[in-house]
């Protein structure tokens, strides 16, 4: 028999926590705790890792649910959905960049949860099982000293290094932005940091590898290329600072 799927719940409003633990215990979930903090969910999920975390965006506290994410994400990597009654373009865009697998807006309807849990398991289940990446006899991109060649539909393009702003990751994929165009790869964020030129690249995050010369502000928790915010982790951003320092 299947263990049921471990739910956190990171929420400063009772009620609606304890509503969602119900119809999370209702369908068959392992609630492992309801939490109002961000700090204290950072410290039950050090204790008792859950497989997903639902996670209310405004929540009160020294950390709220996207500063919570960004911490958690450093050690681990758990998928989130978050809860928000303030969905505006800010708090969108600031928790786009922890890759949430879901947002519910408050108030929900129980429908948009389950929905929610069970695409987001669904995804999982893709990722572990079923992925297959693309067979081909030739690399994704082949990386030289000042450029890359990076395979976009049937050809080789020429990218070069000074013109890419940073690279994320998307799953088994990863997307490289460059200063006027998008190139997706079937490799991982790993391989591409492997083949990169480390006199010009970073990796600052689990999901971000940066070009060092187009930083243009560093914050406590990210940096900012253009106007786009990205995070550093924390163990990675004293590399960050040094690197720097050399160039």
């Amino acid at each position: 028999m299947q263990d049921p799927v471990k739910i956190l719940i990171v929420e400063d409003e009772m009620l609606i926590a304890a509503n969602i633990s119900l119809q999370l215990t209702n369908l068959g979930y392992d609630v492992t705790g309801i939490i109002p903090r961000g700090e204290e969910a950072l410290h039950h999920i050090k204790q008792n890792p859950p497989d997903i975390v639902i996670l209310d965006i405004q929540l009160r506290g020294d950390l709220d649910g996207v500063e919570t994410a960004h911490i958690m994400q450093t050690e681990f990597d758990i998928p989130v959905i978050y809860l928000t009654a303030n969905a505006d373009d800010a708090n969108f865009n600031r928790a786009k960049i922890t890759h949430p697998f879901a947002f519910i807006s408050k108030p929900f309807k129980n429908l948009d949860l389950q929905r929610a849990i069970e695409l987001t398991i669904a995804q999982l289940q893709l990722d572990k099982h079923n992925y297959k990446p693309a067979v081909s006899n030739e690399p994704p991109a082949y990386v030289l000293s000042d450029f890359l060649f990076v395979r976009n539909n049937d050809k080789l393009v020429k990218v070069d290094i000074k013109d890419i702003l940073y690279i994320e990751a998307e799953r088994n994929y990863c997307r490289i932005y460059a200063q006027d165009k998008q190139y997706l790869l079937v490799m991982t964020l790993k391989d591409m940091d492997d083949r990169l030129p480390q006199k010009h690249f970073i990796r600052v995050h689990r999901s971000f590898i940066v070009n060092l010369s187009r930083i243009d502000e560093i914050a406590t928790s990210h940096i900012v290329i253009g106007r786009t915010a990205i995070p550093v982790s924390k163990p990675l951003k004293e590399e960050l600072l040094n690197r720097l320092h050399t160039i």
